[in-house]
Order: C-alpha cells, then sequence, then structure tokens
C-alpha cells in the first residue's frame, strides 16, 4: 500500500455525499452497515458529522459477517458502540433471515413517535462497499432490489425502497471517507476486502495480519497450517513458514511470499482460519491517539517549512 494512508474517492463517491447531506435531514434513523470483524475500521466517520454534533440522529450499528468474527469480541464491540448516546447494535449473517429482519424492530425502538403518528419511519442504510449491505436491502424487502456483487463499490445511485411495513429504507451508494487517517485501519480494509486489491500490497497486508494473528490467534494459525507450538518470532519467519507449508516455493527451495500472502488473505477472508476479530475495543483508543500526534508532527513541519520559504523570501527581496 503506497505511503501508509489509502485514499480512494472516485467521483460517484463525491457525488453520493453530497445527495446523503441533502436527504438526511428527512432521516428518522441511520442503519450504518459495519464489518463484525473490524467494527471500527468499518464505521464511516462520516457518519457522525451527518448525525449532528450532539448524535441527534439515532443509529442502528448493524455489525454484519458476526460468522466469520469472534462471538466474544462481537459482544464486546456491541457493548462499546452502545455506550454512545442514540445507538443501538446488533450483529447479524445474511444467511439468518430473522437476524436481518430483527434491524426494523430497533428502527422502531429509535424513532417510536413516528409510528404513534400513523407515518413511515424513514431510514437510511450506509456501509462502505463489500459489507453486505445489499444482501441485507433484498432480505428486508422481500425481494431483489439492490444489486449484490463481492467486487468493492457496486452501488452507484440512491434508491428508495417502501419495506410495506412502515418502514421506507434509502439506499445510498457505498462510500469511504476521502483518506483512511490510520494506517492500522487501512491495512485491515484491505485485509478483509473493503479497498480493491490494486489499492494494497498483498506482503504488507500480509505481514501486517500474521503479526496481529501471532499475538491474538495463535492457536488458529498453528491448527491451520500445522506449525509447531513455537511459532516464529518475526512476521517473515512465519510467513515463510506458512509458504513452506502450503508448497509456495520457488526455484532454489525460496519461499514465494506472495503466493504465501495470498493464501493468508483468502483464508482470513473466507473464514477457513477460523472466527477472528481484527481489533479490539481498547486498541483503539492507543491508535487514535498515535493518529493524532503524527497529525500534529505533520501540521508543525508544514508550519516550519512555511517559515523557512517566508525567510528565504524576504532574504532576496532585500
Amino acid at each position: 500500500m503506497s505511503s501508509n494512508t489509502i485514499q480512494w474517492f472516485p467521483g460517484h463517491m463525491h457525488k453520493a455525499r453530497k445527495e446523503i447531506e441533502e436527504a438526511i435531514p428527512k432521516v428518522d434513523v441511520i442503519i450504518e452497515v459495519l464489518d463484525a470483524r473490524i467494527p471500527f475500521s468499518s464505521e464511516n466517520p462520516l457518519i457522525k458529522s451527518f448525525r449532528g454534533q450532539n448524535g441527534d440522529k439515532p443509529v442502528v450499528k448493524v455489525l454484519n459477517k458476526r460468522d466469520l468474527a469472534d462471538p466474544e469480541m462481537t459482544q464486546l464491540w456491541i457493548e462499546h458502540l452502545e455506550k454512545e448516546q442514540g445507538v443501538k447494535a446488533i450483529a447479524i449473517t445474511t444467511e439468518n433471515i430473522s437476524e436481518v429482519q430483527k434491524i426494523t424492530e430497533l428502527c422502531r425502538k429509535l424513532a417510536p413517535n413516528r409510528e404513534e403518528m400513523g407515518k413511515n419511519i424513514r431510514t437510511m442504510i450506509m456501509g462502505i462497499p463489500n459489507v453486505g449491505k445489499s444482501t441485507i436491502i433484498n432480505t428486508l424487502a422481500g425481494r431483489t432490489v439492490a444489486v449484490t456483487g463481492n467486487q468493492p463499490a457496486v452501488t452507484r445511485q440512491q434508491q428508495r425502497i417502501n419495506l410495506q411495513n412502515g418502514i421506507v429504507l434509502s439506499d445510498t451508494p457505498g462510500i469511504l471517507w476521502p483518506k483512511v487517517e490510520n494506517p492500522h485501519s487501512g491495512f485491515r480494509l484491505a485485509a478483509t476486502g473493503a479497498v480493491k486489491d490494486t489499492a494494497m500490497d498483498y506482503i504488507d497486508v500480509a505481514f501486517f495480519t500474521v503479526e496481529y494473528l501471532r499475538e491474538a490467534y495463535p492457536e488458529l494459525i498453528k491448527a491451520r497450517y500445522n506449525l509447531d507450538d513455537d511459532l516464529p518470532e518475526t512476521e517473515i519467519e512465519l510467513m515463510e513458514e506458512i509458504g513452506r507449508k502450503r508448497g509456495c516455493l520457488r526455484g532454489g527451495g525460496r519461499v514465494d511470499l506472495h503466493k504465501a500472502s495470498e493464501i493468508l488473505i483468502n483464508e482470513l477472508r473466507n473464514g477457513t482460519l477460523g472466527q477472528i476479530t481484527m481489533e479490539r475495543p481498547e486498541m483503539i483508543t492507543e491508535e487514535l491517539i498515535n493518529v493524532a500526534i503524527e497529525e500534529e508532527r505533520k501540521a508543525e513541519e508544514k508550519a516550519k517549512k512555511k517559515e523557512e520559504r517566508r525567510k528565504r523570501y524576504l532574504k532576496n527581496k532585500r
């Protein structure tokens, strides 16, 4: 991944953001679909601004793909997310229709006054690309109204769907924010397939992933790749070990790291590795502090360069 941040904001996403900003005042409840494996990294920070300064607009946070995530971690994340005013959280898998339908119950709880007035609850569903939003819409509607696809960014324009149960759903294109400031989030989005594979380097992402898995889920790695109890100390040695076990060898017995990386990432994505959550609530605070420190450092550097240019300019003018 070039530099440590992903910048991915095509024209249609910019247009989508403007459309959402215009529509949001008429929305009663926002439904935000997150990836249960990366509940923080798959959150769209733009939604905070859509909700208003005091979080006036209620939100249902849907942790999709719960079948791929660590169940204990999912529970921790639900509790963490619900600490925020006006937020209800639910973990689902789109394979389970009754779980998906519970989303509408939460919308009713968050906007009881609309039903009392005999009016439809107006909801807007949002989520980053490839998080399963379209499948959720089709399940709620009981028919195919949204295009589903395994490639990020399939939905292009907004549409309104009357669910015929007192709820109207506005669909939005899957929008990523202009820039992922937290480098760790960038890697997690890449590892879980939220960004196109062209936006990343497989080996970098695999190194990041395997380093985390070594600490958080050593037993799953040992079991899946038939490794000894003593896992190698470094991520590169661990990836080489995985490559050897999987026969990813080139001439001279060298390990093809790219091939080994593809295997690891694909097995993480499809759940073959086991139920894995790539982040914990307490990690995020520390990461955000580091992001803020880095931003401050960049701002100081920029100001210093500006001052040096000003001095040079004044010196040359004399």
